[in-house]
């Protein structure tokens, strides 16, 4: 009798579920909602706004020509003599030139900016 009871209950229990069964899809589907909320703050507060950043400097810089006042990453001031390819020449002080590599010229001072 106590075997007929045990038998009765496991048959009223739910049925096996095989595989991932339907449960699955549902946990796996809500476990990568957040990752990818995550890339996409990244990208709009950090990639974007980097590439945009790089893409204007790289505008600057193909558009140096001689007589711009500039800034190097250094810290130095100075005022384009010449152009190259991938070098220009500034002048830093009377008489005193420097050659550089035209990527680590950091900003463009306005013309109106004191020497």
């Amino acid at each position: 009798m106590l075997f007929n009871l045990i038998d009765m209950a496991y048959a009223m229990g739910p049925a096996p579920q095989s595989g991932a069964g339907q449960g699955g899809a549902g946990g796996l589907f809500t476990s990568i909602i957040p990752l990818v909320l995550i890339f996409v703050i990244f990208y709009f507060l950090l990639i974007r706004p980097q590439q945009k950043k790089a893409k204007e400097h790289k505008t600057m810089i193909e558009n140096l020509k001689k007589g711009d006042k500039i800034v190097t990453s250094g810290g130095i001031y100075g005022v384009i003599e010449a152009v190259g390819t991938n070098t220009i020449t500034i002048k830093i002080a009377e008489n005193t030139k420097v050659k550089i590599g035209k990527a680590y010229v950091a900003v463009m001072r306005a013309a109106s900016d004191e020497d």
